[in-house]
């Protein structure tokens, strides 16, 4: 799959950059590829920043243009991205492999700490996709956090070594255009089952909390439009989108 790759010594944030080339009328390769040694208002989900040393770790963003998929299936771009990630990890120390997991929707685990995110930005033509914006960040050689996550950590302290960015960012975009090939083949349904099988408390009961307050449960599934289902000790459904529900 073509693509064009683009370094920025310091940005807003690669998304917002990758944004103003759309408004700019910009149209180009299947990929496009940005990446930043400094982002200065890195953004997560729902409005939640990204801490990033600069120089210390992964900060960059993928334009591309899935036209083959309608909106409502937008959520297998997610999917794409944190199986892109997620085959990578799994080759720096086969023995940790199982310790690396996407925390559903898309945050990159490593037990029970978080590695790394994504914020995915769509834009919409008639029923199908035209645009998409993929953001990811992900913690490499950073050792110290002073932001007030909760669970953050790197890959420099998870091995006690430096990586090479270079070498990990050209690897994740291998596969995720490997992926995005296969989406495009029809294969949509393997992505899904391999994104089931990576993920954080895929088996087994565990603590959550909505609205309504705690309650145990084990995940049941994931549909296409990125929905949550959750089975409770109760034995009921309970379906959730993005921020209805937390992992307690």
């Amino acid at each position: 799959m073509p693509f064009h790759q683009l370094f920025l010594a310091t940005v807003d944030s690669t998304n917002n950059f990758l944004r103003r080339k759309l408004d700019e009328g910009y149209k180009a390769e299947e990929m496009l590829v940005v990446s930043t040694d400094n982002q200065t208002t890195g953004r997560g989900q729902r409005g939640n920043s990204w801490e990033s040393e600069s120089g210390k770790n992964l900060t960059f963003s993928i334009l591309t243009h899935p036209s083959f998929l309608p909106a409502a299936r937008q959520f297998i771009i997610s999917q794409t991205m944190a199986l892109a990630i997620i085959r990578l990890l799994k080759t720096i120390s086969p023995p940790h492999s199982h310790r690396f997991t996407v925390k559903w929707p898309n945050d990159i685990y490593y037990d029970d700490n978080k590695l790394g995110g994504t914020l995915i930005e769509c834009d919409l033509q008639g029923k199908n996709i035209d645009n998409c914006i993929i953001g990811t960040g992900l913690n490499v050689n950073q050792t110290r956090f002073v932001s007030d996550a909760p669970n953050p950590i790197s890959l420099r302290q998870i091995f006690g070594r430096e990586f090479d960015r270079n070498m990990l960012l050209t690897t994740i975009i291998k596969e995720f255009a490997d992926i995005y090939s296969q989406l495009k083949d029809g294969e949509a349904t393997a992505i899904r089952k391999e994104y089931t099988e990576n993920l954080y408390r895929r088996e087994g009961f565990h603590p959550y909390a909505d609205a309504h307050g705690t309650f145990n449960a084990r995940i049941a599934g994931i549909e296409e439009s990125g929905h949550l289902l959750l089975i409770d000790d109760e034995g009921t459904t309970r379906r959730y989108e993005f921020k209805e529900v937390r992992f307690t």
